[in-house]
């Protein structure tokens, strides 16, 4: 039966994040997420994680200046510092917090010098991360949200981790994102799979509750059911309105995966 974790990036935002945590658990969620949890000291986090009885699956290493048009650094020539900084900085924050994924993100670059420094700090990330079996995530995102961003499609992100060869760099499948961009969902899950370290899902093309749109995630969950997948499927959406108000989906595409 699919498991869901809650993106506390989006959902609960008025909220503290121990008492998002909290409403996630009281909501039915089997785990939660973050984008960029830390200015909540660790040892708070790993409190709410442990009262709510929710595991932490994954958080986002910092995006850099975003005033500046940076949406990460891992692929920025010239800022490799910077970048170790970001992963050193969420690979402790994953340790403290028993965070079981770190998605390194790589920001807008293109061309090969930007594919040579991507591949020796997802090098570096994935050594660090050995040291307390993190998992490494890279994630393609479409152009409308992310313009210029270096992965654009699973076929890409595949390429580099096959490159890379590090058994613990895997894939963040972000059905929303994978839809904008390329489409047939169910054949790129089952070419993919071994590499899908996570799946995340939103409504496309508004981004709202998985319940609108164009895809048939009730359909769409029973198939990476029956692919065999394990992990969580991220709820990574933005609300209608109050997250609570919304939540109707959880309960009927738990149903249509049993």
């Amino acid at each position: 039966m699919a498991r869901f974790s809650a993106n506390l990036g989006f959902l609960w935002t008025e909220l503290r994040l121990a008492d998002a945590i909290a409403a996630a658990a009281a909501s039915g969620f089997d785990a939660v997420e973050c984008h960029w949890p830390y200015t909540v000291p660790a040892e708070e986090t790993t409190a709410a994680l442990s009262a709510a009885g929710l595991p932490m699956v994954g958080l986002n290493t910092l995006r850099g200046d975003v005033e500046a048009g940076d949406n990460g650094l891992a692929a920025l020539a010239g800022r490799e510092p910077e970048a170790r900084a970001a992963i050193d900085q969420a690979l402790d924050y994953a340790a403290r917090t028993g965070t079981r994924n770190v998605h390194v993100m790589a920001g807008v670059a293109e061309g090969a010098a930007a594919k040579r420094v991507f591949l020796d700090n997802l090098a570096y990330a994935s050594e660090r991360a050995r040291v307390h079996a993190t998992g490494i995530l890279i994630e393609p995102l479409n152009h409308r949200d992310a313009p210029g961003y270096f992965l654009k499609t699973s076929d890409d992100a595949a390429a580099l981790i096959g490159e890379l060869g590090a058994p613990n760099v895997r894939m963040m499948f972000d059905c929303y994102h994978v839809q904008i961009m390329q489409g047939d969902l169910i054949r790129r899950l089952e070419r993919h799979l071994p590499l899908i370290g996570h799946i995340q899902i939103a409504a496309v093309p508004s981004r709202h509750e998985p319940d609108e749109g164009e895809i048939a995630y009730e359909r769409l969950i029973a198939e990476i059911d029956r692919l065999g997948y394990t992990g969580f499927i991220g709820a990574e959406y933005r609300p209608r309105g109050p997250t609570q108000d919304g939540l109707g989906w959880l309960e009927a595409f738990r149903r249509a995966s049993r």
